[in-house]
C-alpha cells in the first residue's frame, strides 16, 4: 500500500531533517534557516499520517496537498542551504534526492485517491 510506504520514507526523511538541524546549529551555527526547514521537512509525515484518518476522502487529499506544500517548502530550504554553502554537494544531492522520491509519492497517492471515486 503506497500510503504505508509514504508514511516510512516521510519518517525516514524527518529523522533526516533532524540531523541536519543539530548538523547545522552544532557545526555550523546556523539557527534560522534550520528552524524553517526542521518545521516543514518534519510536518510532512505529521500531515501524510493524520491524513489516514481523515473523515472524508476529500480531508484525505486536503492532507496530503498540505504535505506536498510542506515538500515544497523543505525543497526551497535545502536548495538555499546548498546555494549558501551551508551544506555540500553530496549531503545535498541525497536529501534532495530523497525530498523528491516522497514528493513524488504524494503526488502518485494524491492523484490515486482523487481518481478512485
Amino acid at each position: 500500500m503506497k500510503e504505508n510506504i509514504l508514511i516510512d520514507k516521510s519518517i525516514d526523511f524527518a529523522a533526516r531533517i533532524i540531523k541536519l538541524c543539530k548538523f547545522l546549529e552544532d557545526s555550523k551555527k546556523e539557527h534560522i534557516i534550520s528552524k524553517q526547514i526542521i518545521r516543514s521537512g518534519t510536518s510532512i509525515g505529521a500531515n501524510i499520517n493524520e491524513a489516514q484518518y481523515g473523515n472524508s476522502k476529500a480531508d484525505f487529499v486536503s492532507k496530503l496537498h498540505i504535505s506536498l506544500k510542506e515538500t515544497a517548502e523543505t525543497e526551497y530550504w535545502l536548495r538555499l542551504l546548498f546555494k549558501s554553502d551551508y551544506i555540500d554537494d553530496k549531503m545535498f544531492d541525497s536529501l534532495l534526492n530523497d525530498c523528491l522520491e516522497v514528493k513524488k509519492i504524494l503526488i502518485s497517492s494524491i492523484n490515486t485517491a482523487k481518481n478512485n471515486k
